[in-house]
């Protein structure tokens, strides 16, 4: 029967509490960045619809 190998098993789990800690503050970072801009968080993958003018309309 094989055994555990428990300092693995834990260096496994200090990686994973690294890891998860790094992108917390990552997205603490992103989200103070955000908000230095003026206090807008701008959304850059929306694109506003266009809007017919007048002039627009009488060529249709």
């Amino acid at each position: 029967m094989a055994r555990q190998n428990y300092s693995y098993e834990k260096r496994q789990k200090e990686l994973a509490k690294k890891r998860k800690k790094e992108e917390k503050k990552q997205r603490k970072l992103e989200a103070k960045a955000g908000r230095s801009e003026g206090g807008i968080v701008r959304d850059t993958d929306t694109v506003a619809p266009e809007v017919e003018t007048p002039e627009q309309i009488a060529q249709d």
